[in-house]
């Protein structure tokens, strides 16, 4: 076989790599699953990162643990009330307190060399868009930034010079397998699904799903609105909505694929025939590492492949009949502007409602699509130009969606 000249055994050599972890580090939103991977990481090499922020919403004594183990300057608890008995729990340590919003986004604005922004819904956008005013590398682990507030967000983020690195595992996985290639040598993006708890469901047995199965996800670990996302597929819908903010290709260049034992995270299809593919154990810990240490690589602990024990691997099409959530979102990306805003906000909406249960399983896509039709109707799919604008339609999406539930039963 012959090599192409500079490629013999010496030129393939592996080099040492030259870019250390971020030295700095803020985690907006610590307590949550993805906050909780980051720190895990951060434990095991304490000494190549010094944090500079922590935040959550309302787990106030996790928060004080946290902040206090890993040496954090500051820790903020996003729940105003909370502040006293934060402050408390911090005496004595030197570690500054601070609570409520407008302490959320001072937190944010703080330079750090990265920022994770993993506060989960639209709590998360005002916090992540100061962050990105930094001009510094953003670890993204919130969809509503890219689903809701997409184009004033990937905006800020032009404007700023910030490095927008994707945590999300299938977007880290398209981000390490386009490594900067021009959009016009890609044909198709294709993110994998595994399916949820559901995947071989009946529609009647769909029907019937408790909370409690929606949550038991086969192969991840995450937090109950992600999960809950991932049993009616909207995760994926969400996730294509993402894609087509952070990549660049079309709408129709964006693609799902069921694969149930989630090793493929992504596969990207080139215009020479070429498709890479990136795999890992399904543990978040490893895109996490990935954004913390790019453009680089770190040490985590997470499982090794073993693909003789795999065995297989295998692929199917989605069934948008019993899962009508990645329809949906499809049609709220066709329809641009205000669409995916209305579509997040109703499906928060939808999923709080399940999880209480005042709906059932099916009812969650059926009151999206409800809401989105009214929406339409209202004429609320104009473009928001500012984060004012976008967190107002939200909100008039999540009241849309709570008075349509009246006539759910």
């Amino acid at each position: 076989m012959e090599m192409a000249q500079g490629m013999g055994r010496r030129a393939a050599a592996p080099r040492e790599a030259q870019v250390t972890p971020p030295r700095t580090l803020t985690v907006l939103g610590a307590t949550g699953s993805i906050g909780l991977s980051t720190l895990d990481l951060v434990g095991r090499d304490p000494d190549a990162f010094e944090i500079i922020a922590l935040t959550a919403h309302r787990n106030v004594a996790r928060l004080a643990e946290l902040a206090i183990a890993h040496r954090a300057r500051l820790a903020v608890i996003g729940e105003a009330h909370l502040y006293g008995e934060l402050k408390d729990r911090l005496a004595g340590t030197g570690i500054e307190a601070a609570a409520g919003t407008e302490a959320l986004v001072e937190a944010a604005s703080r330079k750090a060399d990265c920022v994770m922004a993993a506060i989960v819904g639209a709590a998360g956008l005002a916090p992540t868009l100061a962050a990105v005013r930094q001009g510094t590398r953003i670890a993204l682990a919130n969809k509503e930034c890219l689903v809701s507030a997409g184009m004033v967000f990937m905006q800020a983020v032009a404007e700023a010079g910030a490095a927008l690195i994707p945590v999300d595992s299938e977007h880290s996985a398209a981000f390490q397998a386009i490594d900067g290639a021009p959009g016009a040598l890609i044909e198709r993006i294709t993110l994998t699904a595994s399916g949820g708890p559901f995947r071989s469901w009946s529609h009647a047995q769909l029907a019937a799903a408790r909370p409690e199965q929606a949550l038991a996800h086969p192969t991840w670990s995450m937090g109950a609105k992600i999960s809950i996302d991932s049993a009616t597929l909207m995760n994926k819908g969400l996730e294509l909505i993402e894609a087509y903010h952070l990549f660049p290709v079309e709408a129709h260049q964006l693609d799902v694929v069921v694969h149930p034992q989630s090793i493929v995270h992504c596969l990207v299809s080139y215009r020479d025939g070429s498709v890479l593919a990136q795999m890992a154990a399904p543990d978040m810990r490893t895109p996490i590492a990935y954004a913390l240490a790019w453009p680089s690589r770190m040490d985590a602990p997470t499982e090794r492949l073993d693909l003789v024990r795999l065995a297989s691997l295998t692929f199917e099409a989605p069934d948008e009949e019993r899962f009508p959530a990645l329809a949906l979102a499809r049609q709220a990306m066709a329809a641009g502007g205000g669409a995916c805003t209305v579509l997040n906000g109703a499906n928060e909406i939808a999923v709080e409602a399940f999880l209480a249960g005042a709906i059932g399983f099916l009812d969650i896509a059926a009151l999206v699509a409800d809401t989105l039709d009214a929406a339409a109707a209202k004429g609320l799919f104009a473009p928001a130009q500012t984060l004012d604008e976008v967190l107002a339609l939200d909100g008039q999406a999540r009241a849309l969606a709570r008075s349509l539930l009246e006539g759910y039963g």
